[in-house]
Order: C-alpha cells, then sequence, then structure tokens
C-alpha cells in the first residue's frame, strides 16, 4: 500500500475527530469565495454605479479573513500534533524511516485541505446567488441577480488556499523531525504541575481590567486621565490593560478562586466534584492563553458586529433625524416648483401627507456670548417664526411645542453633542447686519429640528413678533416642504426631482440619506456578520480542538471511575460542568469586554445600541452553545469509548 493510500485511509479512519476542523476549513473558504466573487459581481456593480466604495471593502476584508484563517488553520494543526504522536512513534518503532513518516503527514493534511477547498468553491458558487441577494436586500437595492461563476473568484481562492494548505503541510512533515521517540510515547502521559495560587497577581488582574474599563467609559472632553495620556494612546493603554488583565485574570485569579472552592469539604467532596475541580485546577494554566485569545476574539467580534448592527438599525432613525421632511427645497422658480409639486402629486405609489410653504430668514449673528464658545465668533442661522415651528412640528407628529415673547428663542439642534455643542440655554447672541442689534436669548434647545438640515443653517425659533420685525431687514426666503407615503420606496420620484429643480434650490430628501446609509451601513453588517461567524467557528473550534486533545489523555482515568461503579451519567454530568466552565468563562468576560466598548460607544454617539446589540449577543451565545454540546458530546464518548 502506497503512502498515499495510507494518508487516505488515516483521514477516513479519523474523520470523525477531524470533521469539524474539516468544516471549518469549508466555512472558511466558501465566505472567502464568497467575498471576492461579490467583488467581481456584475449585479452589484451596476446597482451601485459601478463605486469602489464596495470593491474596496471586500477587498479589505478579504485580506483580514485571509489573515485569521491562516493563522486559525496553523493554531488548530497545533492542536492535533500531541494527538499524533503515539501514532507517529508506533511508526518509527516499527522501522519507517521518519521521511517517509512525514511524507505521509504531508499528505494527509494536503489531501484534506485540497477537499475542503474543492467542496469549499463548490459550495461557495451554488450559494453565491443567495449572498448577492441577501447583499442587495441589506443594502436597500431591488436589483435581481443573474446565476454567474467568476473565473477570477475561483482562481483567487484556489492560489490563497493552496499556499495555505502547503504550508501547513510542511508544518506536518516537519512534526517527525521535532521529537525524540520516547516523547512521542510519552505525549499522553506528561502531566502539569498544581499552579501555584497568587493572591497578589489574582488582584492585579482585577485592577487592570477595571482600569481598563474606567478609561474607556470617561467622558472623552473632560477626562484628566484622556488629556494626560493623549487621545492616540489611551486606547492603546486600554486595550493593553485589559487583555494582559484578562490573561492574568485566567493564569491565577481562576486558579485562587478554584484552589478556595476546595475549602468548601462539603460541596468538594460532593459527587464528581473532587474530580471536576483538580481537572480544572491543572489544566487552568495550560488553557490561559486559549481563553484569553477567546475571551479577546469573543469581544472583538460582538463589538465590531454589534457596531454595524447598530449603524443600521438606526439608519432609518437617523434619516428622519436629519430629514423630517421627505422632500424640502427652497422656492424660486415658478416654473420648476410647479414641475416639482406636480411630479410628487402625480408619483405613482405615494400620497402627499402635507405640503408647506415656510418663510425663513438669514441671519448674521456674533455668538461669542454663547457659553463653551467653539471659537467662532460669528456663525449664520436660519430663523423660523413659533407658529410655523408649531405647525410643522404637529404635522410631523411631534407632542411639542414653544411659546416665546419678545427676545427669547429657542434654537433646533439634531445632533447636539453635550461637551462638544455649545451650551445654548441661558446664553445669547447678537444679532448683525443693515439695522439690526437686535438680542436673543435662548429659552430652550430642542434635540432635533423640523427643517432639512441640508436646506437650512443652523435654525433658530423667535417669537411671531420678533419674526415680524427682522424680516423687513434680513434676507428672506420661501422652502417648500413635503411629506408622502412610503418615502422608503421614493428611489425614481427622487431622481426626477433632482432633474426639474436647480442646485441653487437646496433640495433635500429623507430617500437620499437613507438610501445612502442604507447602502454603507449594509456593506458594514454584511461583512461584520460574515466575519463574524468565521471567528465565532474559529473560536469554537480552538475550544473543541482542545477539549478533545485533553479527552483523549483523560480517557483512561474515566475507564477506572466507571470501573468502581461510577455511572455514566455522573461521568457527563462531571464534563458538562468542566465545559460549561470553559466555554463560559470566555465567553462572559468577552461580552462584558463589549458590553463596555460598546457603552463607550454609546455615549461618543449619543445613541441607544440596546437592541442590536442584545440582538447580536443573543445570536452569538445560541451559536456558542451549539458547540459547547457537540464539544460535550464528544468529550464525552472518548473517556466512555462510546462509538
Amino acid at each position: 500500500m502506497t503512502l498515499f493510500k495510507i494518508a487516505g485511509k488515516n483521514i477516513r479512519k479519523n474523520f470523525a475527530n477531524y470533521f469539524l476542523y474539516f468544516a471549518s476549513m469549508i466555512f472558511s473558504i466558501v465566505i472567502y469565495f464568497t467575498f471576492v466573487s461579490l467583488k467581481y459581481d456584475s449585479t452589484i456593480q451596476s446597482a451601485s454605479d459601478g463605486s469602489q466604495k464596495i470593491s474596496s471593502a471586500f477587498s479589505g476584508a478579504a485580506v483580514v479573513l485571509i489573515v485569521f484563517v491562516a493563522v486559525f488553520i496553523w493554531y488548530s494543526n497545533s492542536f492535533f500534533t500531541r494527538k499524533r504522536k503515539k501514532e507517529v512513534g508506533l511508526y518509527s518503532l516499527l522501522g519507517v524511516r521518519k521521511k517517509k513518516i512525514g511524507r505521509m503527514l504531508f499528505y494527509e493534511n494536503f489531501l484534506m485541505g485540497v477537499m475542503a477547498l474543492i467542496i469549499g468553491i463548490a459550495l461557495g458558487s451554488v450559494l453565491s446567488r443567495f449572498f448577492v441577494m441577501l447583499l442587495m436586500k441589506v443594502m436597500g437595492y431591488d436589483a435581481v441577480p443573474n446565476f454567474t461563476i467568476s473565473l477570477a473568484a475561483m482562481a483567487n481562492t484556489f492560489i490563497v488556499f493552496m499556499m495555505i494548505t502547503l504550508i501547513t503541510s510542511v508544518q506536518g512533515y516537519r512534526l517527525i523531525y521535532r521529537f525524540k521517540l520516547i516523547e512521542l510515547f510519552q505525549a499522553d502521559q506528561e502531566h502539569e504541575k498544581e499552579p501555584k495560587a497568587s493572591i497578589l497577581l489574582a488582584l492585579l488582574s482585577v485592577l487592570l481590567i477595571g482600569f481598563g474599563y474606567w478609561l474607556a467609559l470617561q467622558n472623552l472632553l473632560t477626562s484628566k486621565a484622556w488629556a494626560a495620556l493623549g487621545f492616540m494612546l489611551t486606547p492603546l493603554v486600554i486595550l493593553v490593560s485589559v487583555i494582559l488583565g484578562t490573561y492574568l485574570l485566567f493564569n491565577t485569579l481562576t486558579v485562587t478562586l478554584l484552589k478556595l472552592s476546595r475549602r468548601n469539604k462539603k460541596s468538594y467532596w460532593k459527587g464528581l466534584n473532587l474530580i471536576g475541580i483538580s481537572q480544572l485546577l491543572y489544566r487552568m494554566k495550560g488553557n490561559a492563553r486559549t481563553l484569553t485569545i477567546i475571551a479577546v476574539l469573543s469581544a472583538t467580534t460582538l463589538t465590531a458586529v454589534g457596531t454595524s448592527y447598530s449603524f443600521y438599525y438606526n439608519n432609518q432613525t437617523n434619516a428622519a433625524l436629519a430629514n423630517p421632511n421627505s422632500y424640502m427645497f427652497i422656492g424660486g422658480s415658478e416654473i420648476a416648483d410647479s414641475k416639482a409639486d406636480q411630479a410628487i402629486r402625480q408619483a405613482p405609489g405615494h400620497k402627499v401627507l402635507y405640503h408647506e410653504s415656510i418663510s425663513l430668514l438669514e441671519v448674521d449673528a456674533d455668538t461669542s456670548g454663547l457659553k463653551q464658545n467653539t471659537g467662532l465668533n460669528e456663525q449664520s442661522f436660519t430663523v423660523i417664526s413659533s407658529q410655523d415651528f408649531n405647525r410643522l412640528a404637529k404635522l410631523q407628529g411631534r407632542n411639542d411645542a414653544v411659546s416665546l415673547e419678545g427676545s427669547e428663542a429657542a434654537v433646533l439642534e439634531p445632533m447636539h453633542m453635550e461637551g462638544i455643542s455649545p451650551d445654548y440655554v441661558g446664553s445669547a447672541i447678537t444679532l448683525k447686519g443693515k439695522g439690526m442689534k437686535e438680542t436673543l436669548r435662548f429659552k430652550a434647545l430642542k434635540q432635533y429640528s423640523v427643517l432639512n438640515t441640508g436646506t437650512v443653517y443652523s435654525t433658530i425659533v423667535v417669537s411671531d413678533e420678533m419674526f415680524a420685525a427682522l424680516q423687513p431687514k434680513a434676507k428672506t426666503m420661501a422652502v417648500q416642504a413635503y411629506s408622502i407615503s412610503h418615502q422608503d420606496k421614493a428611489k425614481e420620484l427622487t431622481k426626477q426631482l433632482e432633474g426639474i429643480l436647480p442646485e441653487t434650490a437646496g433640495f433635500t430628501s429623507f430617500y437620499s440619506d437613507y438610501a445612502r446609509g442604507m447602502e454603507s451601513t449594509g456593506l458594514l453588517v454584511f461583512m461584520g456578520g460574515f466575519l463574524g461567524l468565521v471567528f465565532l467557528a474559529a473560536t469554537g473550534s480552538i475550544i473543541y480542538f482542545k477539549q478533545l486533545t485533553e479527552a483523549s489523555s483523560d480517557k483512561a482515568r474515566y475507564l477506572i471511575l466507571h470501573k468502581i461503579g461510577v455511572k455514566k451519567r455522573e461521568i457527563r454530568n462531571t464534563v458538562a460542568k468542566q465545559m460549561m466552565f470553559i466555554f463560559g468563562l470566555p465567553l462572559a468576560f468577552g461580552m462584558m469586554h463589549c458590553a463596555v466598548a460598546l457603552a463607550a460607544l454609546s455615549k461618543l454617539l449619543m445613541t441607544s445600541l440596546a437592541v442590536p446589540v442584545v440582538t447580536c449577543m443573543g445570536a452569538y451565545i445560541c451559536i456558542y452553545l451549539i458547540y459547547y454540546f457537540l464539544t460535550v458530546n464528544s468529550y464525552y464518548k472518548i473517556v466512555t469509548n462510546v462509538k
């Protein structure tokens, strides 16, 4: 029998052990092939008008994916090293030359890589139309994709993964030359010493994570710590502090807590808790690095996916905040205004909910009297009367109204950011211009506007009397504001109006901002979701491989327990508790890190990310639980010799 056939037989015989690794490789190849295919897809290029942004985004994501998958495959192979040592030692004992054993291991890994590549490309080709449809959906496009297979994407994927496969196959070839024969036979008998508990390092781990959290949640503008460290260095300090704290936590704090749990004799001697705690204690130090990587990757994945989904989730809200009216433009040409009005009223599938013609004033003002002044002493404002403001607010469904007298004013600022934007309430500005020296004192701040922000300047509301007094002295303009039904599906109407109205009209629409947001945030959530799934598959697989390697070493111990009368159900419960500890710790701390990062981001963006973040975490936990139950089941079968 040739070495090639022996390698094939070994793969078939050990396929159950390799399955998750094989499936993860296939999944990674499918995702990479999908990303490269979407980069070249003609339907997407046509729908996005040849946007280079999409091509660049997929190119960047593909590079990240290559690096991660290469590291993952290399790391996964290292877990199989210990499992194959005894087998390799047996071949050596039987007189097989190292060169031939190395070639056999090379063939095994190479065959698996080639099979995964063929299956991955085949699945990617079949699923490519579905992925294109999914991307078009999240980006808000209506085009129907054609079924095409990109030869460029196939060639790209083949070259990249063949290189990764060759590198990892050479790693397998070198396995035989790295160990002595006695080391190969004693691989499963190597024991770790009981780790020492360090109260000092345990406290340091808590302090480091706490310091990182505290620094991340500081107000960037008022924090003395951020000012002292600098805005470029502080994020790096947070990252290093949290990662180092997490490593020390798994390396020392968990060991300390496990040792303390042994003092509770009633619990420690109950059932097989003695076995479970001892197993965890002896293995925790060796698992610390792996658990740290899992926790950091989980936090990174959840933060990236949660942030991208948050932007996507809030896109419609943000577009409505900037454009409370479906359409707004400055009237000027009677012919153009009439054509626009006719187009809006006759547009199929849309109904005019309201049409208002609003008189506005443009004024310049001295803003040196504002609290927390931004450094600008002059600014242009758009002025609206309280009567028109209240009417528009009511039409837009806002249960809000202003009541102003004399020189009182209210400011409308949808993007107001505390600490950055001026503190208007209680401050005053002085209007400038021919015959104007009125001082307006701000009575209220409204964190929304009734006017589309792209058409007007920063808007202030004044009393009707003040508006009438200013009107003869200021530049007056009449804006047309429309609200229509199904404004998120007004692509054709918006294009038509853009062709009718001149550039001087300052035309703005809800649909334009909404569509741009859908394109950018949809692309983000698509890439974030798929990259997140790859990271999740990889992290879950790493724990799976690690625990199955340890299961092979523990097999003899559990068989002895079974022979002396321990029931298999008790063994399974012990295994489940151990796996819960191993899976639960990195997931819990990954979610904690993610929650702090997103809380800081939420504070910075002045928006709530709760719903999208909880949704992402829920999905992540569900997939993680699949890996947990799969690992428990596989570990149990190995240690109890169940086929």
